[in-house]
Formats: structure tokens, C-alpha cells, sequence
């Protein structure tokens, strides 16, 4: 069984979900990262939080002097990890695809995550063979084991980024998976 850690950083309003950026890394070793090249910019540019701790964390743009738009929200539309919807997609089934049949995603606080997951090939039951129905979420485990948030593995820099917050997701399980074995 390989087991795939992920986050999505996203804009969501209610009613829909929104891709930003999606992070993975498989116990395998292999790690993927791709910007949203098709995000909404507009929208995003108007939600502070997003502003604040998701744009800053995005490959990084020169300004835009015709717009008067400050560089702080730019991201690099030349760089290698920014990439078309229908791109970020393939390279996703491919990514977990590669990872052979028993496969298992965790996310930490994953409802969102999944759903925006699955979003990428359209409806749920649109998902490519070999992607996971589910994602297992790092809160559960912890809360089946007794812990709460203040309990575990604090992360120390790059919160927001979602490769940074996937490589935190991936210490996270294996901890709760080393507490569990040890009878927590």
C-alpha cells in the first residue's frame, strides 16, 4: 500500500470550490505541484484570507504596470508549475495512477480537499480508475487516537503552500501511525 498525502489551497464561497494549487507526495518519494493557471484571479484578489496566506506562496510574477496591479498578487504564468486545469488533471491520475492499485489518499481536514480532487475530472463518479473514492483525514485518526489539534506535529514554515502543507500531512500520519502501533 503506498499512501499519497495532499493539499489543495482553494477558494470556495458556498457553493463552489475553486482550485488554486494542489501538492502530493507519496511514500514512494515522488512529489507533484502545480499552480492553477485557470484560478480565478478576480475573485481571489477580493478575499483577504487568500491574500494574505495562499497568494504569497505562489511562483511569483513581475507586476502588471498596465493594470496597476501590485506584485504581491501575481503569480509567474512562465513558470513550470503553472499549468492548465485539464493539465493538473492528467498529470493527478497519472501521479496517483503510479503509485499502483492500493493506493490511499489522506488529507488533513479533507472533505473540501477531496471533493475539489474529484472536481478536476468533473463529477464524482467522473473519477479516472485507480483514484480513491476517499480520502482518509488526518483529524479523524487523530481524534480516534485521542489527540487533538495542540497534540500533534506543528508545522514549522511554508503553512499555505500546498506541496509544504503536503509534506506536512505525510509527518502527521506517519506520527499518528507510529502512536497507533505503539497502542498510543
Amino acid at each position: 500500500m503506498v499512501a499519497i498525502d495532499y493539499d489543495l489551497e482553494f477558494l470556495e464561497d458556498g457553493r463552489t470550490i475553486e482550485l488554486i494549487s494542489i501538492g502530493m507526495v507519496a511514500d514512494d518519494g515522488r512529489e507533484y505541484y502545480a499552480v492553477n493557471r485557470d484560478m480565478p484571479v478576480r475573485k481571489i484578489r477580493k478575499h483577504q484570507w487568500l491574500m494574505e496566506n495562499v497568494v504569497p506562496s505562489l511562483p511569483k510574477g513581475a507586476g502588471d504596470r498596465r493594470n496597476h496591479v501590485p506584485k504581491s498578487w501575481l503569480f509567474d504564468y512562465a513558470d513550470p508549475v503553472v499549468k492548465r486545469r485539464e493539465r493538473i488533471a492528467d498529470d493527478v491520475m497519472d501521479f496517483i495512477r503510479a503509485a499502483g492499485p492500493d493506493v490511499e489518499l489522506w488529507a488533513n481536514y479533507g472533505a473540501y480537499d477531496h471533493v475539489a480532487l474529484a472536481q478536476l475530472w468533473g463529477c464524482m463518479i467522473d473519477l479516472p480508475e485507480g483514484v480513491p473514492m476517499f480520502t482518509h483525514d488526518i483529524q479523524q485518526e487523530a481524534r480516534r487516537l485521542g489527540l487533538g489539534w495542540n497534540d500533534l506535529p506543528q508545522q514549522e514554515s511554508g503553512e499555505h503552500n500546498a506541496l509544504a502543507d503536503a509534506r506536512h500531512n505525510r509527518t502527521i500520519r506517519r506520527w499518528l501511525a507510529e502512536r497507533n502501533q505503539k497502542g498510543a
